[in-house]
């Protein structure tokens, strides 16, 4: 029996997220696909990862945990689409499939995430903008001025824009639901094992390699949706589309640098630079050649940037789905 089309699963995806996000009450009670893959994660981590094992071993070790950690969300995301197709039909399973996706994306959750920053910054200062900030960053929160939380807050927004957004959308629409859970079980791994720790250094090789090789073209592909969408008043598609000419190559990450870019240009900011992670200085090129000293408007001018590239993504997914059902 037929699926729904990947391209009109996407959009409906992108229209019930962007309507109810994921419910707190259902997270509370059920958890969250992320959370699932999360404990898998860690799971093929305490028993594969042996710190005793030679680098080469755990190495191989972390290639195999990484086939596994796939494997096994998207046998399952298959099994829920073909069930939902034989229990409703092809043409009413795509409202249920287009709730289970749109738990695959994190446009509103983002956008709130960002928000509060800006709300605590405006209501509380400096300590409840750090406080909200932290929720969404890695770097030590008490280190950061107001103009410092308002430049994380933004990378955030940007960077995440790429890989919570742009990536699981574009594999959405690429691969159905197979091809969301797919890219969100490689996103999850990585931030999970995919850093150069000492106990993952090995491990979780494979599995930052193929997060940097599945985000290349949504990277690519957030950053045009940023440059079209500052076409509108107030941004600059000239400045974002020179910034990211300039500056995307320069970022310490091969993908986040092209979003981040996007926005710094179209908005006029200085991103990136200089950071301190814990107690480690990160070295990072500027993304943007202006202002940095920003706050909670700025981080409001972003939003609304944000939330333009977020309705030409669903009239972008809308029309390749309209053009591939005339096909």
């Amino acid at each position: 029996m037929p699926v729904p089309d990947a391209p009109l699963l996407l959009a409906a995806a992108l229209l019930v997220e962007a309507a109810a996000g994921y419910p707190d009450a259902l997270y509370r009670r059920i958890g969250h696909p992320v959370t699932w893959i999360g404990a898998l994660i860690a799971a093929l981590d305490r028993t594969l990862n042996r710190p005793a094992d030679p680098f080469a071993v755990r190495r191989a070790a972390g290639v195999a945990a990484l086939l596994a950690l796939v494997a096994v969300p998207v046998t399952a995301a298959l099994a829920v689409e073909r069930g939902l197709v034989a229990l409703f039909g092809p043409v009413a399973a795509l409202v249920p499939l287009a709730v289970v996706a749109s738990s695959l994306l994190a446009q509103r959750s983002l956008h709130d995430h960002v928000a509060a920053v800006r709300d605590g910054l405006r209501a509380g200062g400096l300590p409840a903008g750090r406080r909200a900030v932290s929720m969404i960053v890695g770097r030590n929160p008490e280190r950061l001025d107001e103009a410092g939380v308002c430049r994380a807050a933004v990378e955030s927004l940007a960077e995440n824009y790429s890989d919570g957004v742009v990536a699981p959308a574009l594999w959405l629409g690429v691969g159905g639901l197979a091809g969301g859970v797919f890219y969100k079980a490689v996103n999850t791994a990585d931030s999970m094992i995919g850093h150069r720790s000492e106990r993952h250094r090995a491990f979780g090789w494979a599995a930052a390699r193929l997060d940097d090789l599945v985000n290349l073209p949504a990277s690519r592909l957030a950053a045009l949706l940023v440059v079209l969408a500052a076409l509108g008043p107030g941004t600059s598609a000239r400045g974002a589309l020179a910034a990211v000419h300039r500056d995307a190559r320069h970022h310490r990450s091969p993908n986040a640098g092209w979003p981040e870019a996007a926005f710094a240009g179209a908005l006029g900011f200085a991103l990136a630079g200089p950071r301190v992670y814990g107690d480690t200085l990160v070295d990072d090129g500027y993304m943007g050649n202006g202002r940095r000293d920003l706050g909670a408007d700025d981080v409001d001018r972003a939003l609304v940037l944000y939330r333009r590239t977020l309705a030409l993504q669903a009239a972008v997914a809308l029309a390749v789905a309209a053009a591939v059902a005339l096909v």
